[in-house]
């Protein structure tokens, strides 16, 4: 499973936030035990406790003193924040500079945009 070249506490805490972005696991939730990962996954209970350390200093997660770790409230539109600068900083920004290093007006980058988002609908018909 965490066969990426990133630590695998990293490969884990991504784990968890991508389960709180698609809402499969909710605010208030609680999320499995170190000792539930490391054996479900066969790693070190360490490794999973770094994880949730990492979280836990993000807000993604918070810790219920002899309960175990839940998912902070507001976590996952923090999570959305943080993804959507992101997005537009590492994917959309350099995506705009091609297309400006390749000469395509602003107008044919929104056209092809709003047909990607209403297929149904017409749009001016503009190179790609």
């Amino acid at each position: 499973m965490f066969d990426g070249p990133e630590p695998i506490y990293l490969q884990i805490a991504q784990m968890i936030r991508s389960q709180v972005l698609a809402g499969e696991t909710a605010e208030e939730e609680q999320v499995m035990s170190t000792t539930e990962l490391a054996t479900t996954f066969r790693i070190n209970p360490a490794t999973a406790a770094k994880a949730f350390a990492l979280l836990v200093d993000e807000g993604v997660l918070y810790k219920r003193r002899g309960l175990g770790m839940f998912v902070a409230p507001g976590a996952r539109e923090r999570l959305l924040a943080s993804h959507r600068d992101s997005f537009f900083a590492e994917v959309l920004d350099p995506a705009l500079g091609q297309a400006d290093l390749l000469g395509i007006p602003t107008s044919a980058i929104v056209d092809h945009v709003l047909g990607r988002a209403h297929p149904d609908q017409p749009t001016t018909d503009t190179p790609r």
